[in-house]
């Protein structure tokens, strides 16, 4: 690995995980800037341009500054840049628990293995739904998960067809499903879950409920 190799960066922070298996726990996250979705229900616009260029040594070592075991790759899209691949691996080589949160639009297919991805499945109501590159459920391992965003009850039965026609409840390790906004989402979508028995996780965005909805992270 060659120290001099960069990414553009919008944002390295130390926070709580917000979602996922991992919910509720400190985390390293490094956004890389740059998306070529645009998801209706974005919140992270901030970081489809500018960042900066960073070298992966100069990472390492403010990711090292936080004394964490845990590090999530995010953005935007982490891999529309090629260079991301080497990234989780140098990061992973350096013992750390490397996850990416990314959009399904692109291949998972060279991520490291050692990687936990969060796929998130677009669904119609994100309104880019063709965008989905469905070979990515061939990669998936139980250390991974399948994300949903639901905004709508039309949303909620394309996924529960999805996680039917595709086996995937045996693909990944959690099918997690997340209400777009609103308390009266949430509660639908809870009802849903619960009418249907659906084996899923729902979840809501915990830095959200702590920071309020003004934060992206």
């Amino acid at each position: 690995m060659i120290a001099t190799e960069n990414v553009r960066v919008t944002e390295i922070f130390y926070s709580l995980q917000g979602e996922g298996k991992t919910a509720g726990m400190p985390t390293v996250f490094v956004r890389l800037t740059g998306c070529p979705l645009r998801c209706q229900y974005c919140d992270t616009e901030y970081a489809f341009s500018g960042g900066q260029t960073v070298t992966f040594d100069s990472i390492l070592a403010e990711v090292r500054r936080h004394q964490c075991p845990l590090v999530t790759i995010t953005g935007g899209e982490p891999l529309a840049q090629p260079n991301c691949l080497g990234l989780m691996r140098l990061l992973c080589d350096e013992g750390f628990d490397v996850s990416i949160e990314t959009s399904g639009a692109l291949s998972i297919a060279n991520c490291d293995p050692r990687v936990s991805v969060v796929l998130d499945l677009k669904t119609p109501g994100s309104g880019e739904v063709n965008r989905n590159d469905w070979n990515n459920l061939d990669a998936l391992s139980k250390k991974d998960q399948i994300k949903f965003v639901i905004c709508d009850e039309r949303d909620y039965a394309w996924a529960k067809a999805k996680m039917l026609e595709g086996n995937l409840l045996d693909r990944a390790g959690e099918i997690l499903l997340s209400p777009s906004f609103g308390q009266q989402c949430a509660q639908d979508l809870a009802q849903w879950i619960l009418r249907d028995r659906l084996p899923v996780r729902m979840q809501l965005q915990l830095h959200k409920q702590i920071w309020g909805d003004e934060a992206g992270r």
